[in-house]
């Protein structure tokens, strides 16, 4: 049966996503008259995604396959809440066209392209072949039917290594490996298809010879149903970790007039010949000789969409809302103007020094920069040139099963110094206490000379330049480590109210820090004006270094929950946040969230812990157990895959040894620190 693509006007927006683009999409429909309705899972009872909107429907578990990927039940949602239109957003069903299809022949407008463009589309291998037949450059590779592994063997020896394994279906760096060996290749087939499986639902693999250097570079695309179509620029995303993206600008440094007229007017060119509607992006690899060649396209709105709104001057969603009821583009291609520059910076819950391991938690305070307290539609706000897209709020909690990245954070400049300076200083106030980020990370990056420059950009930037940087979990400095000390007697003594009086009658109290493997032994004495701090670091020998001092005066509360204050500290005024749990601190200063731990300081921290121990080292579900006990295994050895915020994780054998105990099977959901299994050593 054709399904005939539902383009007209309507009232009502049912938004088929969380989160922080369901905020933004709220944002424009609201400005453009337009009712919304939100869902949410089970997970995401209290997001402020649900609480923004007009109405909100419950569409089922907090597993994606239950809720959010469950097109019967956002169907049931439009019906019972009267929305006569969808918008995806991006991830989900986004570019699922079964989904778009469906959402037609109910009679509903899909705020996207037809169900024919995605699935031209959405599947690398055909749309390879498809770009190819266009005579679109596109790089080297095998996109056949037959997925046999002796068949990608056969193909890799003819392309020759490094090659890149890829998920035909999907996007987003899941289900992509790179491949420097024959030797690795099956291994790197059967961890792809797996991912790849639980991302998108499709275990289908295509091969591609590896383009070593290359810049990432997309295409912007906007094309009516009417059959015109333009392009707003270029975006360089080159600046990715585990093949995903953290840092995204525009315009390139390296695309020049001429090569972004060459490659938009063939991105338009393609868009046109599979009969486009909407807003995409054509993604291109470009080599170090000025060659671009076709990857994808991504048949939605972008996670990165906001800096090319930054130096346009259009909101990418209007235009969406527009095209999706019948209006036709009033712009010509003469029309698109570019103003500064743009560069987005992706905060995500992750632990950057074990391998950038997804984290989830309780957000114990959040702060935007340069914000007041979030409400129910500031996750898109112009501040300053500086935009943060979020659906953060204290309370609330980063849980395993969506993606973990949090906020975008986006500054605009009439350079592009001034955006990059711009940025550094908008990511350094955004405070986030309770679960770890790559904020130090993002801020190294963007301080980097190479960075700075504008040269040796390109997709292995991250492993090549910031190797050094991310071998070693960094330490606070003394002064941070006195302002965590303040936190924590502020927090354990009750001082909410501070007056002279009860100062002077605090008597010297000792207290112990642990970041970490690190110590520090404090010495606080209470005087008329404020604390005198006495701070010595501990060895692993519980030696301890010269005592540092600190005179911490004119103490001011910066908020009505007392989490943010303002101290005098050895004759400089600086501002902090805390938030005490127990015996935890987490403390943010100069720009920085660490966590800290008050301990027993007559009890030595350095504990031995049993080499042969596993633990999940995040909550999630596991995928497979390679082992089981009784197993003899070596050190390094695969032994169980956890996935988690749609990434999967494998754990290897720290020691050789045998299993002596084994906790997890299959299936099973593991918490974050729970033991797994233990391996003894061979005598």
């Amino acid at each position: 049966m054709t399904v005939t693509k539902n383009i007209r006007p309507f009232r009502c927006v049912l938004i088929a996503n969380r989160g922080e683009i369901a905020l933004r999409i709220i944002q424009t429909a609201r400005q453009l008259g337009y009712r919304t309705v939100a869902i949410y899972s089970e997970a995401d009872r209290l997001s402020p995604h649900v609480q923004a909107a007009d109405s909100a429907v419950l569409v089922g578990g907090p597993l994606p396959r239950d809720s959010y990927l469950d097109s019967d039940a956002i169907l049931a949602a439009a019906r019972l809440s009267g929305a006569d239109a969808i918008h995806p957003g991006y991830g989900f069903l986004a570019e699922n066209a079964d989904f778009a299809n469906a959402v037609d022949a109910a009679g509903l407008v899909f705020i996207g392209p037809t169900g024919a463009a995605m699935q031209a589309m959405g599947n690398k291998a055909r749309a390879k072949q498809l770009m190819m037949a266009a005579d679109m450059p596109c790089i080297p590779g095998y996109q056949e039917a037959d997925q046999a592994d002796s068949a990608f063997v056969a193909a890799a020896a003819r392309i020759d290594f490094p090659v890149m394994v890829k998920a035909a279906a999907g996007g987003g760096g899941r289900g992509m490996r790179l491949v420097h060996s024959p030797a690795d290749l099956p291994a790197a087939l059967a961890s792809a298809r797996s991912e790849a499986q639980q991302a998108f639902g499709s275990a289908e693999l295509i091969l591609e010879k590896a383009i070593l250097a290359p810049r990432h570079i997309e295409i912007q695309l906007l094309a009516d149903s009417q059959g015109h179509c333009i392009y707003l620029g270029e975006r360089d995303c080159s600046i990715q970790r585990r093949h995903q993206k953290v840092i995204e600008e525009a315009p390139s440094t390296v695309v020049t007039p001429a090569l972004r007229q060459r490659m938009g007017e063939a991105a338009v060119k393609a868009a046109q010949a599979i009969g486009y509607i909407g807003a995409g992006t054509m993604e291109f690899l470009l080599d170090t000789q000025g060659h671009f060649y076709f990857m994808e396209m991504n048949t939605r709105l972008q996670v990165e969409h906001a800096v090319t709104e930054a130096i346009t001057g259009l909101d990418l969603v209007a235009w969406q809302f527009r095209i999706a009821a019948g209006e036709p583009l009033s712009l010509q291609q003469a029309d698109v103007h570019y103003q500064g520059h743009a560069i987005e910076a992706r905060l995500t819950a992750e632990d950057v020094y074990a391998g950038f391991l997804p984290q989830t938690g309780n957000v114990l305070f959040w702060r935007a920069p340069n914000a007041p307290p979030p409400g129910p539609l500031s996750s898109h706000q112009q501040a300053l040139d500086v935009r943060v897209d979020h659906a953060l709020r204290d309370g609330w909690v980063i849980s395993p099963y969506y993606d973990s990245m949090i906020a975008k954070v986006v500054a605009h400049g009439a350079t592009r110094e001034e955006a990059r300076r711009k940025l550094v200083q908008a990511l350094e106030q955004c405070v986030l206490l309770g679960v770890p980020t790559n904020q130090r990370f993002l801020v190294e990056c963007l301080n980097s000379a190479q960075f700075a420059a504008g040269r040796e950009i390109h997709t292995g930037f991250v492993a090549q330049t910031m190797a050094h940087s991310l071998a070693q979990a960094p330490a606070p400095q003394e002064r941070t480590v006195a302002y965590a000390v303040l936190a924590r007697l502020l927090a354990s003594q009750g001082l909410a109210e501070l007056g002279a009086g009860r100062l002077q009658q605090q008597t010297a109290t000792a207290l112990e820090l642990r970041h970490g493997q690190q110590r520090w032994q404090a010495q606080v004495q209470a005087t008329a004006q404020g604390w005198d701090i006495a701070l010595q670091t501990q060895t692993g020998e519980d030696a301890a270094t010269a005592a540092a001092r600190f005179e911490m005066r004119d103490l001011l509360w910066l908020d009505a929950g007392r989490r943010q204050f303002q101290v005098q500290c050895n004759g400089m005024v600086e501002s902090a946040a805390a938030v005490a749990t127990g015996l935890q601190l987490d403390l943010f200063h100069a720009g920085q969230a660490w966590h800290f731990e008050q301990t027993d300081a007559h009890k030595s921290g350095q504990a031995s812990q049993d080499g042969g121990v596993i633990t999940a080292p995040l909550t999630g579900r596991v995928v497979a157990v390679a082992v089981k006990e009784g197993d003899t295994v070596s050190a390094g050895q695969r032994i169980a895959v956890l996935e988690a915020m749609k990434m999967e994780h494998t754990l290897h054998a720290p020691i050789a040894g045998r299993v002596v105990e084994l906790r997890t099977m299959a299936g099973q959901q593991a918490a974050k620190g729970a033991l797994l299994l233990r391996i003894e050593e061979l005598a």
